[in-house]
């Protein structure tokens, strides 16, 4: 007992001493609580006591079937920034594969998969993605494709880490929503800092490397790296390479950015590409989906940026219309979890999808729900309106 005592002190010693954002029991139990509950398991699964990894810099808290039971998996926590670790925690398929007391083997052997279509009506919703995703059904979304706010582009986002953070949150609750097996799209770009003073340099943050650890972290695959090139006159503006263009200095040489990412990512599966199109029952929305002639055959996608928008960093709708045509079929449902002008929207209704689009600023929501009248006609009393002032009784209340 003596040396448990002991034992405690350090630990809260070490926490204090590095500075940790989680620093004791009851910090590690309440964040393991909250993952627990965004996978319905808060009510099957108790907790062990949580243990700090100083090696590490992490808290593992055990996870067991009953309270003096054996041990099914464990939740790591990262004691500097209160995120669970994705890659060292137990998958949440392998914890109800172990409370169910059964193998993975049987579970296939008994228990054949079914293609599900989702229920989910068109949806326009203001707030917090976050917040707005934690209402969603599991399962139900079949394709994301969003290009998030740019690092500083938000006060919220003023320290990188708080941005990565933000980001984080939102990939892992998507994670939830979207369906098993189907695919996540990000466009995003490095981000130039620009200089305060003259004395100091300008710099550039790789975004869309540190969003690559993320989404892999958090349980998806890596797919693709799809180049978006824009017209060489595009990449003027950020005011690189003038310098170099005047006095032609080596160490002065910097490349003007015209291009960004589309980063292409699947929910893991053991399910192959050709399942989803042999077992879609609907064989005619199959044969409609199918891909024409002209579509792009390598990585390199030349688009022009979008220059007419009232949104100040909107993509093009020929960029959501390609990801959408290669990612889905006709009538899923296409989410945007930072929806801004809505482009995603509607790019999905012309090409027979549904969406959902979540935008934090009531401007641009307002915008959207004013644009979607005009894609969708009569049809726009059907769609489901969150947080809306133009909200009527019939489009509120839940999703389905």
């Amino acid at each position: 007992m003596l040396a448990t005592k002991q034992e405690q002190r350090k630990k809260t010693m070490v926490s204090e001493e590095r500075n940790y954002i989680v620093k004791t029991v009851s910090d590690a139990k309440t964040i393991a609580m909250s993952w627990l509950k965004t996978i319905n398991l808060e009510n099957v699964v108790f907790l062990g006591l949580p243990e700090i990894d100083d090696r590490y810099n992490v808290w593992r808290i055990s996870l067991k079937r009953e309270s003096r039971g054996s041990k099914i998996g464990e939740i790591v926590v990262d004691a500097y920034s209160a995120l669970i670790d994705g890659s060292k925690t137990t998958k949440p398929k392998l914890l109800e594969i172990r409370l169910l007391k059964k193998n993975e083997q049987s579970i296939r052997k008994h228990r054949p998969i079914e293609y599900s279509i989702s229920p989910l009506r068109n949806t326009i919703g203001q707030g917090n993605s976050a917040d707005l995703l934690e209402d969603m059904p599991a399962l139900s979304v079949d394709l994301i494709f969003t290009s998030p706010p740019y690092f500083n582009a938000r006060p919220e986002y003023s320290e990188y880490e708080d941005y990565l953070h933000e980001m984080r949150q939102i990939i892992r609750k998507t994670y939830r929503v979207l369906a098993d097996g189907r695919f996540f799209v990000m466009n995003s770009s490095p981000v130039l800092l620009r200089r305060a003073t003259r004395s100091e340099s300008s710099r550039r943050i790789a975004v869309p490397f540190d969003l690559h650890r993320i989404f892999i972290e958090e349980g998806f695959e890596f797919v693709d790296d799809i180049i978006w090139v824009k017209p060489e006159g595009a990449g003027w503006a950020t005011g690189r390479g003038r310098r170099f263009a005047a006095d032609r200095n080596p160490m002065q040489y910097k490349a003007v950015p015209v291009t960004e990412y589309v980063m292409v990512y699947r929910k893991k599966t053991n399910l192959l590409i050709d399942w989803f199109i042999r077992n879609h029952p609907d064989r005619e929305i199959i044969e409609k989906s199918k891909i024409a002639d002209g579509y792009e055959k390598t990585n390199i996608w030349r688009i022009q940026p979008n220059t007419n928008s009232k949104h100040p960093a909107a993509f093009p709708k020929e960029l959501a219309e390609k990801v959408i045509r290669y990612y889905s079929f006709q009538n899923d449902v296409i989410l945007d979890p930072f929806a801004g002008s809505g482009t995603v929207g509607a790019a999905a209704v012309s090409l027979n999808r549904r969406f959902v689009l979540f935008e934090i600023n009531e401007e641009y929501v307002k915008m959207i729900c004013q644009d979607a009248q005009q894609w969708l006609g009569k049809e726009f009393d059907n769609v489901l309106l969150i947080n809306c002032e133009q909200a009527s009784e019939s489009q509120q209340f839940c999703f389905l």
